[in-house]
């Protein structure tokens, strides 16, 4: 049976999401946002004092679950992580009163409770009784950072504390903090979660900030999430392009790509044609891309699947050719990016699969993004003044700015 307190907070709910926002103006809206920021902070420590109730009580026992984060994970579809966040929370309130005011107010998030919530595991509870630190003191303190000071503050103070509580401890071994898990998806992507220590942190940052900076075109629309996931691949594509990595199953990494000859050649557009090293599933037209500057291996299969003839294996473009390539296009040749050569595939104009021959006149520099763009829709051309030139799907220009077409530019010089 619901309670009173449930009912009304129904009704309240029911009330807020019927109230039209599109009439409200900027001082309106920023408004409403802040009250609904204190009322979900409250909800937030409600739900966390609850949750320890029914820690305490042994209440997950009723659905026949042996705990609160495997209750919270199958019957409210928590993440793993969420569910231990929350019961994680709902402990550290009962040691630190004075953070748990401020959270039933609203004054803090439940962001910045898990913050705080390591002070009061229990190694760190011991480590300051040890030490004579007032646990109450440290409550106040860290409560006022957290309702006064940004995030990143926070964490600093908390950090600062710990480091404090130890301070001639043996220093940790910076692996010991770090792990990276990488989840397939049936498609070939991926999602994954990864934790470093402060050095592997900066290096990170240092190697992927050098990339997102450097790579910076003309009208860039990609998030800082999309610029960092780009520089990431790239990242390992230089790596994998520089063959200086262990070898991988007696051959240097390198990207598989399986693929039948008529597809490859053919213009099927379909989704699963291509098979991929690891596994995965792409496009023909993914397939072509990558086709573009590789080596290329030649297998005869039998009519019942077995190989018959394994031809040698041949470099689309040798690297002869592709110095040439770099020496005359020095950097992307699409409109507005400057993207170094190393970072660049060498590009058939016209596929070699399709009769395109590799010669200088039928390749150019192109950088993952824009390779994939010309794959899709774009298109690259080189006039006979050695300029090249880059058109949407719809056969316009991209000029730079100023935009002034070729032959007006032609037309003022004469």
């Amino acid at each position: 049976m619901r309670s009173t307190s449930s009912v009304a907070l129904e009704a309240a709910l029911d009330e807020l999401s019927s109230e039209r926002l599109d009439g409200l103006f900027g001082p309106a809206l920023i408004e409403r946002e802040a009250q609904l920021i204190v009322a979900a902070n409250r909800l937030a420590a409600e739900l966390a004092r609850t949750t320890r109730q029914c820690e305490l009580a042994g209440a997950a026992d009723v659905d026949g679950k042996a705990s609160m984060p495997a209750w919270l994970r199958g019957h409210a579809r928590f993440s793993a992580s969420a569910a231990s966040a929350l019961v994680r929370n709902g402990r550290a309130l009962e040691r630190l009163p004075t953070l748990a005011v401020a959270f039933a107010s609203g004054a803090v998030s439940a962001e910045a409770v898990a913050a705080i919530a390591p002070v009061v595991a229990p190694k760190n509870v011991a480590a300051a009784e040890a030490s004579g630190v007032d646990l109450a003191q440290i409550d106040e303190l860290l409560t006022e950072v957290a309702a006064g000071a940004f995030h990143a503050d926070l964490r600093k103070a908390v950090a600062h504390y710990l480091d404090r509580l130890d301070p001639d401890g043996t220093e940790p071994d910076p692996t010991e903090q770090r792990s990276f898990t990488l989840v397939k998806h049936a498609d070939g992507s991926s999602t994954g979660h990864f934790e470093l220590d402060a050095v592997g942190t900066e290096k990170a940052q240092a190697a992927l900030e050098s990339i997102v900076q450097a790579d910076r075109p003309a009208g860039d629309t990609r998030t800082r999430a999309q610029q960092q996931a780009d520089a990431f691949v790239q990242l390992c594509d230089n790596q994998l392009a520089a063959g200086g990595l262990p070898t991988l199953r007696t051959v240097k990494p390198h990207v598989v790509v399986t693929i039948p000859l008529d597809d490859l050649v053919g213009s099927d557009m379909s989704p699963a044609t291509a098979d991929l090293g690891f596994g995965a599933t792409i496009s023909a037209a993914r397939a072509r891309w990558l086709a573009c500057d590789g080596n290329v291996t030649r297998i005869v299969i039998g009519p019942e699947g077995q190989p018959l003839d394994l031809g040698r294996s041949h470099r689309v473009t040798p690297h002869p050719l592709r110095r040439v390539i770099e020496h005359r296009d020095h950097h992307c040749v699409f409109a507005g990016c400057d993207a170094p050569t190393h970072w660049c595939d060498v590009h058939h104009l016209v596929h070699w699969a399709h009769g395109g021959e590799t010669e200088p006149g039928n390749l150019a520099l192109l950088c993952e993004r824009h390779h994939t763009k010309v794959h899709h829709g774009f298109r690259i051309d080189r006039d006979e003044h050695g300029r090249w030139h880059t058109y949407r799907p719809d056969d316009t220009e991209i000029l730079i700015l100023p935009r002034i077409p070729d032959d007006a530019v032609r037309a003022r010089a004469g």
